[in-house]
């Protein structure tokens, strides 16, 4: 059975807008590092559109990063998009029902973006490993992550790694 990971960049107030952290080299060395970890992403609308966008290749940023990305397998979660292409395929129907067929496939593991469909997974107990990303700002605005979250998630510390940038990459599982 393959593990979801979920992974987001936030600052030390919590906002998890893309563009409030430090998206240096050796932050996208070690977020492509992890993602070798994972044989697939997982992607709402919003992110899947914002990846393409930024990392689709020839066009797109380049690096071990833009690279990972542009290479990966990828399923998306949408109910309004008809068809996506970029090595991605379209999720439909149940939404823990298909994930969980995911993750009953063989392989070393699918990693998710994002701030809603995370919340939803979470919701439905599918995620199997949550890795922050913390960053040494307050952003003061932005979206924050699990809001409107029906229960508590409690979680366990299993890793943590200081970047030089005075990030902390902080990695939990659920207690179950």
């Amino acid at each position: 059975m393959r593990p979801l990971r979920y992974s987001i960049n936030i600052t030390l107030d919590g906002c998890c807008d893309h563009r409030a952290g430090f998206a240096d080299e050796e932050l996208h060395r070690y977020t492509a590092e992890i993602l070798g970890r994972a044989d697939a992403l997982l992607f709402g609308r919003v992110t899947y559109e914002m990846m393409e966008a930024a990392f689709r290749q020839p066009a797109g940023m380049d690096g071990p990063f833009a690279r990972t990305i542009d290479a990966a397998k990828k399923y998306v979660v949408s109910s309004t998009l008809d068809r996506v292409d970029w090595n991605a395929e379209l999720l439909r129907g149940d939404l823990g029902t298909a994930v969980q067929q995911l993750k009953n496939q063989p392989g070393k593991g699918i990693y998710v973006g994002g701030v809603k469909l995370p919340l939803a997974l979470a919701e439905l107990g599918l995620i199997d490993e949550y890795e922050f990303l913390v960053h040494p700002r307050i952003a003061g605005h932005g979206p924050t992550l699990f809001a409107g979250l029906s229960k508590f998630v409690d979680l366990k510390l299993v890793g943590r790694q200081e970047l030089a940038s005075g990030a902390m990459a902080l990695r939990y599982e659920p207690r179950r």
